[in-house]
C-alpha cells in the first residue's frame, strides 16, 4: 500500500475531501494542474483557502518558489479538482488519482523558474509509493488554450502516469502549460538523496507490542507526557502524524489522551468499533501499521 498522508506536507482543511475510487483495478495516476495565480505564502494562503471555499480541493498545492506543500486529504480517496466526464466521475478514476495544484500560470511554464527541494522530493516519494510510473501516457501537453485538445479516453481509462490538466477527457482547461515533463522526475532522482534529505535507515525499526499495549493503559484522561516505553510509543506515534490522526507536538514518546483518541480514530479506519475501537493497539492494527509505516511488531 502507497502513502496516504505526506508528513513534511502542512494539513490544509478538515482531512476529508472525496470517497472511494470507482475504478480502483485501474493503475495509478497523477493529474498536474496550475492555480492561474501567483505564488509565495500570501498566494498559498489565499489559494488554499478559496479552494475549499468552492469544494474543488486536489490532493495537494504546492508552491515551486519555496518548496511549501499543503495537503488536504489522503492520496487514497478521490479530490475534487477535476469535472466529470459525462457519466464517468473523473476524479475517482484508478486505484489513487493524485492531483497536485501548483501555484503558477500555464502561460508561464513553472519548471522554467522553480526551486523544487526536499517536500518536492517528498511528495514524488509519495506519488512513486503508488508505483505509479515516470511517464506522460497521453504525450504532449498544451502549448495554449486552442491547444488543450488531446484527450483520449482510451488512454486515461487504461493507463497509469502523469497528466496535465490539458489531458484529462470532459476538461477543458489547458494547465499545467508547456512545462518541461523531464524536469519533474529528474528534480526527485529514484534511490539518490538530495542535500537536506533525511536518509532512510538502513533497517526496521521493531516495535514491542506489550510496550505500547503497556503505554496505552495508563489513565486516558492522564495528560500527554509520560515517558514511559518512549522508543516503542515514538514510532507508532509518528506514523499516526503520517497519517493525519495525531497532531506532530504530541509525537512525544508517550501514549497519553491524544494518542489514544488517535489510535480509536485508526481502528475505525481499519473497520473496527465500540470496544474493538477503545484507542488500546492490537496485533492486527498494530502490524498493519506497521506494514504501511516501515516498522515491524513483536508480539
Amino acid at each position: 500500500m502507497g502513502t496516504n498522508w505526506i508528513e513534511k506536507a502542512q494539513r490544509l482543511g478538515d482531512g476529508s475531501i472525496g470517497g472511494a475510487m470507482d475504478h480502483p483495478s485501474i493503475p495509478g495516476r497523477v493529474v498536474w494542474h496550475t492555480t492561474e495565480s501567483g505564488a509565495g505564502d500570501d498566494a498559498f494562503r489565499s489559494v488554499s483557502a478559496y479552494l475549499i471555499s468552492v469544494s474543488a480541493e486536489p490532493h495537494l498545492l504546492y508552491d515551486p518558489t519555496t518548496d511549501r506543500l499543503g495537503q488536504y486529504g489522503p492520496l487514497n480517496a478521490s479530490a475534487r479538482a477535476l469535472r466529470n466526464d459525462g457519466s464517468t466521475r473523473t476524479n475517482r478514476v484508478g486505484k489513487v488519482c493524485i492531483q497536485i495544484e501548483v501555484l503558477g500560470r500555464a502561460g508561464k511554464p513553472f519548471t522554467a523558474t522553480w526551486k523544487p527541494g526536499p517536500n518536492y522530493r517528498a511528495m514524488m516519494a509519495a506519488i512513486r509509493s503508488w508505483k505509479i510510473p515516470d511517464t506522460f501516457p497521453a504525450g504532449r501537453l498544451a502549448t495554449s488554450g486552442a491547444d488543450a485538445t488531446n484527450r483520449p479516453r482510451t488512454i486515461w481509462m487504461s493507463k497509469g502516469g502523469h497528466y496535465g490538466h490539458a489531458n484529462i477527457p470532459g476538461n477543458d482547461h489547458w494547465d499545467p502549460g508547456n512545462i518541461d515533463k523531464s524536469a519533474l522526475f529528474e528534480a526527485a532522482p529514484i534511490g539518490k538523496p538530495a542535500p537536506g534529505d533525511t536518509p532512510s535507515k538502513p533497517s526496521k525499526p521493531v516495535v514491542d507490542l506489550s510496550n505500547v499495549i503497556a503505554a496505552a493503559r495508563r489513565d486516558p484522561g492522564l495528560p500527554q507526557g509520560g515517558k514511559t516505553h518512549k522508543a516503542d510509543v515514538l514510532v507508532v506515534e509518528k506514523a499516526l502524524v503520517a497519517e493525519g490522526l495525531l497532531p506532530a507536538q504530541w509525537a512525544d514518546g508517550s501514549f497519553g489522551s491524544r494518542t489514544v483518541e488517535a489510535y480509536a480514530s485508526l481502528q475505525r479506519r481499519y473497520g473496527f468499533s465500540g470496544t474493538d475501537a477503545n484507542g488500546i493497539p492490537g496485533q492486527t492494527t498494530l502490524k498493519r501499521l506497521g506494514k504501511e509505516h516501515g516498522f515491524t511488531v513483536k508480539a
